[in-house]
C-alpha cells in the first residue's frame, strides 16, 4: 500500500477497500494464542528499534535491553572500531546473564574494555570474541574461536539502532523501512542530545496503546483538561480530523495541522507557559535546525502541527513542528501486559530558560501520556469479556484498521510458510 492524499470529496477509508468499512474484532488483542503466534510471526521476524547512536557514543560504551517478547536480553555495543553491534547477553560457559549491575533483570548501560562473566570471569571483547577462560587447561579441547558471544543482526539508520531476531532477515533495514520513512533522511536526529525518558508498566496488550496514537478523534475529549477551553470548546465543536493519513507497507502516518501558542490571546495561555515560554506541543521558541526533509508535513499544513510514524510493529517517532521529535515503544510482556516508553529529544538547550522550556514540554507530554493510559486496562478488561465482540471505527480511524491487518497479515504468512517447510 502507497496511495496519498484522498481528493476533498473522498474518504480515507473508501481508498483502502481491501480494509473493508465494517464494525472490526479486537479479539487479536485480548488472546493468549494470538499473542504466542506474534512473537514468532512479528517481533522475530521485523526489525526491531532498541535505541540510538548517541546512547553508545565512545569505543566500548554498551547498554542492554530486555526483550521478553522474544525471551532474550541483548547487549549492543559501540567496538573498537566504532562499528555497532548486538549480542545475546549469555556466557558461553554456563548460561549466566553477562552483563548486568545489581539487579539481574534490570537493563544497565556503560562503558567497558571487555565483558567479564560475573559467574566465573570469562571474558569476552568488545566484537564478541572468547578472549579468556579461567583455568582454560581445565577443559577437554577448547577452541575459544567457537566459543564467542551469539550475534544478534544489527543495522543502524539515522542514528536508530535497529535488532532482526530472524536466522536471515528477509530484508535489509532500509528495504523494511521503505520510502515513507526513509524520505525522513537528513532531518537532524543528531543534533536533538537533550533527552528526556519515562516508562511505564501497562496492564493491558501492546496493540491497545498504540491505537491509542493512530487517530486524534480522542484529543477534544480525553486531553480536553488539560488544553485551553477556547481551544477545547472549539474542538469539540467543530470535530477533530487530520488532513493526512499515510499507509505504506506495515507502516502507517498520521500529519496534522497545528497551533501556535504563543499567538494565541492571553487567556487562552496558561501562567506556567508564559513564564517558561512552552506549552502545547513545545518550547516558544523554535530551535534553528536547518531546512526539513521531504517526508515531513506531506500535507504542507501552515501551520504545521506533527506528523506521526509508526513504524512497524512497536516504534513511533512522532515530529514537531516547534522543532522537536519523540519516540514510543511498546514492548509486550504478555497477551495482556506491555511496557511503555516515551523519550523526547530536543537539541541542547542553550540557556537556562530554554532547559525550563523543554522540562515543562517533558512533564506536560507525561501528563498527556497518563491520560492516554487511563482508558487501556478498562478497555482491555471489558474487550476480554466477549460481551461485544464486534467495534465500530470510523473514518479517522484507518489506520487502527491497517494496524490489526498487518499483524494478522504477518501471522498468516509466517503459517503458510511454516506449513510449506
Amino acid at each position: 500500500m502507497a496511495r496519498f492524499p484522498k481528493p476533498p470529496e473522498g474518504s480515507w477509508t473508501q481508498h483502502y477497500p481491501e480494509l473493508g468499512t465494517g464494525p472490526v474484532s479486537y479479539r487479536d488483542s485480548v488472546s493468549p494464542d494470538v499473542y504466542e503466534k506474534e512473537r514468532a510471526a512479528i517481533f522475530r521476524r521485523a526489525w526491531l528499534n532498541v535505541g540510538r547512536v548517541e546512547q553508545i557514543p565512545r569505543k566500548g560504551s554498551y547498554l542492554t535491553k530486555e526483550l521478553k517478547v522474544v525471551n532474550t536480553s541483548i547487549i549492543v555495543v559501540r567496538t573498537g572500531s566504532g562499528e555497532i553491534k548486538a549480542f545475546h547477553n549469555v556466557c558461553r560457559h554456563r548460561g549466566n546473564k553477562l552483563v548486568w549491575d545489581t539487579m539481574p533483570l534490570e537493563e544497565s548501560s556503560g562503558t567497558c574494555r571487555q565483558f567479564t562473566c560475573k559467574y566465573h570471569a570469562w571474558r569476552y571483547d568488545l566484537d564478541g570474541n572468547l578472549a579468556f577462560v579461567q583455568q582454560e587447561e581445565e577443559f577437554f579441547d577448547l577452541d575459544k574461536s567457537r566459543y564467542g558471544l551469539v550475534g544478534v543482526h544489527c543495522e543502524v539508520w539515522e542514528g536508530f539502532i535497529f535488532v532482526n531476531f530472524a536466522a536471515t532477515p528477509e530484508q535489509s533495514l532500509r528495504e523494511f523501512l521503505g520510502p515513507m520513512v526513509t524520505a525522513l533522511e537528513g532531518y537532524p536526529f543528531g543534533l536533538m542530545t537533550s533527552r528526556w525518558q519515562y516508562r511505564s508498566a501497562v496492564n493491558a496488550n501492546w496493540k491497545l496503546f498504540l491505537d491509542a496514537f493512530q487517530e486524534f478523534y480522542h484529543a477534544p475529549v480525553l486531553h480536553g483538561n488539560q488544553t485551553p477551553t477556547a481551544f477545547r470548546v472549539a474542538a469539540e465543536q467543530a470535530g477533530f480530523e487530520a488532513p493526512h493519513y499515510q499507509i505504506e507497507g506495515p507502516h502507517r502516518l498520521v500529519s496534522t495541522s497545528g497551533v501556535r501558542a504563543w499567538e494565541m490571546s492571553e487567556e487562552m495561555r496558561k501562567p506556567i507557559e508564559e513564564i517558561c515560554q512552552s506549552g502545547l506541543f513545545g518550547p516558544w521558541d523554535p530551535p534553528d535546525i536547518g531546512p526539513m526533509p521531504p517526508g515531513l508535513n506531506p500535507a504542507k499544513c501552515d501551520p504545521w502541527g506533527l506528523d506521526s510514524f509508526q513504524i512497524f510493529p512497536n516504534f513511533t517517532i512522532l515530529f514537531w513542528g516547534q522543532g522537536w521529535y519523540l519516540t514510543y515503544h511498546y514492548w509486550p510482556t504478555a497477551h495482556d501486559s506491555h511496557i511503555f516508553e516515551g523519550t523526547l529529544y530536543f537539541p541542547q538547550p542553550r540557556t537556562p530558560r530554554e532547559r525550563v522550556a523543554q522540562e515543562l514540554a517533558a512533564v506536560s507530554f507525561k501528563e498527556y501520556g497518563l491520560q492516554d493510559a487511563s482508558t487501556l486496562e478498562a478497555t482491555h478488561t471489558m474487550i476480554g469479556t466477549g460481551a461485544v465482540d464486534r467495534f465500530l471505527l470510523n473514518d479517522q480511524e484507518i489506520l487502527i484498521r491497517h494496524f490489526h491487518a498487518e499483524t494478522a497479515a504477518w501471522i498468516a504468512e509466517y503459517e503458510r510458510a511454516a506449513a510449506g517447510a
